[in-house]
């Protein structure tokens, strides 16, 4: 392999995605949803997935925030992926910083890759065209630009940045244009101008480049990000199969894109028409739209029926949701929270959620389902004194050797091998077989099986905070006492 044209995917995850509540929310975000009945594979692992065709492709950074570090790793085991990396950003600072700690990242032992640099939550219909797009935009790498791609517009959209080249797209000629200039998200009367222009694209968010050339570039028009950047890495804790970026040097990075932070200073940028397909799905009308519909223009997903509607998104993820009578509707469906809206004012749900975040309102951020390096919990029915939830162990994983204060807890196997350990005492338990832990004892849980273990746990107490822990081993490296 030719080392000078190595492709090394730079994968951005640290967006929050609220458009698409109460599915997205903050604990658990667009880019690791699956909300299609034909795949169950999320945004993340779609959006590596479609490039794997390209030659010289080597395995990717992951950028992420550190609260979802767990969902990473597991989405990436889930599809065999090894990443070169994952980095974990302490806080969120935008585009620049994460392209920046990546880029620095991936020359750590003296190679210099094509950086291709993709937003995690994008939907592309023609991925070999993409692949192809790929291909012919690398050469304007190699000579030393800043790819940008633009996305040939299908309507006046005023949701999209959009970037105007310096002449006209040709059609069907695939080649890199000269940037003019980047244009933030227009009014409706400009959205028909651009439009009706074929100077102008979509702004993607997807880039390639050099890494030397994007660290140059930064440290030219925006020097502190590359500062801050050079120092958080140096100081970064390896904590198992992450990178634990420095707070302190980190959070001194502006909170910039890579647009204002350079793209629109550099004479190196150029951009590529992209005709792929593509869409953000930044609303739940944009999703209905690229979604595969029945007779009625009906988007079901879960258990939905659509009875004499039309046009409707209905999705149910916990129980039976049925349209009856409605046309242009949204109906989305989760264990907590139901939002029902008109199509057209499906893009202000974000800030519907910003109004539940002033009311706080916990459903606005955070998912009763919750990831752990072990598996995950969903909080099925709970009171004051009381709480239900199903936990799920993935093979070979183990919970830490903990106690608990103020809670005892029941655990009910329903599904695999459980080996359990309570004080000194040590014990396997299959399907229907249960056992109690009494407030105060130490205790770990752990499959030792080859299959999922499944367990209903039930608690009681006075208080059932999940703050109430005292962990004394944990092979996940996290704090014990």
């Amino acid at each position: 392999m030719n080392t000078k044209s190595k492709i090394l995917p730079i994968i951005l995850c640290g967006g929050a995605g609220s458009r698409l509540w109460p599915l997205s929310r903050r604990s658990f975000p667009k880019q690791y949803l699956s909300i299609s009945n034909e795949k169950n594979s999320s945004f993340l692992q779609n959006t590596i997935q479609r490039i794997k065709g390209l030659e010289n492709f080597t395995n990717p950074i992951i950028v992420c925030n550190e609260e979802h570090r767990f969902i990473t790793a597991e989405q990436l085991r889930q599809i065999k992926i090894k990443p070169s990396a994952i980095l974990l950003e302490p806080s969120s600072k935008n585009t620049a910083p994460a392209i920046a700690i990546a880029a620095l990242r991936s020359i750590k032992s003296g190679e210099d890759p094509i950086l291709l640099i993709l937003p995690s939550d994008h939907q592309i219909a023609n991925e070999t065209l993409f692949l192809n797009s790929i291909k012919n935009a690398q050469s304007s790498s190699l000579e030393g630009k800043i790819v940008t791609f633009g996305i040939k517009p299908n309507n006046p959209s005023t949701g999209f940045g959009y970037i105007k080249a310096k002449e006209s797209f040709k059609k069907n000629i695939n080649k890199p244009y000269q940037i003019e200039k980047f244009i933030e998200k227009p009014n409706k009367d400009l959205a028909e101008k651009f439009y009706r222009d074929n100077k102008y694209s979509w702004n993607s968010g997807i880039f390639m480049a050099r890494a030397s050339i994007l660290i140059k570039e930064i440290e030219r028009f925006s020097p502190e990000i590359i500062v801050y950047c050079k120092e958080s890495l140096q100081k970064k804790v390896v904590d198992l199969d992450f990178e634990r970026l420095e707070p302190n040097s980190f959070k001194k990075c502006p909170n910039i894109s890579i647009d204002k932070s350079i793209m629109e200073k550099t004479s190196l940028g150029v951009v590529f028409p992209l005709d792929v397909a593509w869409s953000d799905i930044g609303s739940w009308k944009s999703f209905w739209e690229n979604s595969s519909k029945d007779q009625n223009g009906n988007v079901l997903i879960g258990d939905s029926i659509g009875i004499s509607s039309k046009n409707c998104l209905i999705n149910s993820n916990s129980r039976l949701t049925i349209g009856l009578n409605i046309e242009e509707l949204i109906v989305i469906e989760t264990s907590d929270a139901v939002l029902v809206t008109k199509k057209n004012d499906s893009e202000n749900v974000k800030s519907l959620v910003e109004h539940l975040k002033k009311t706080n309102r916990v459903e606005s951020e955070k998912n009763r389902k919750v990831y752990r390096p072990w598996g995950n919990y969903l909080t099925v029915d709970n009171a004051s004194l009381w709480k239900i939830k199903k936990i799920e162990v993935n093979p070979g994983a183990s919970l830490s050797l903990q106690l608990h204060k103020k809670r005892a807890e029941h655990w009910i196997v329903v599904e695999g091998l459980a080996k359990i350990e309570i004080d000194n005492k040590k014990l396997e338990l299959v399907a229907n077989q249960s056992c109690f832990v009494p407030v105060g004892a130490k205790h770990r849980l752990s499959n030792p099986g080859e299959i999922p273990l499944v367990i209903i746990e039930v608690q009681s107490g006075e208080y059932l905070g999940e703050d109430d822990i005292i962990r004394f081993k944990d092979i996940y490296g996290r704090k014990v006492l």
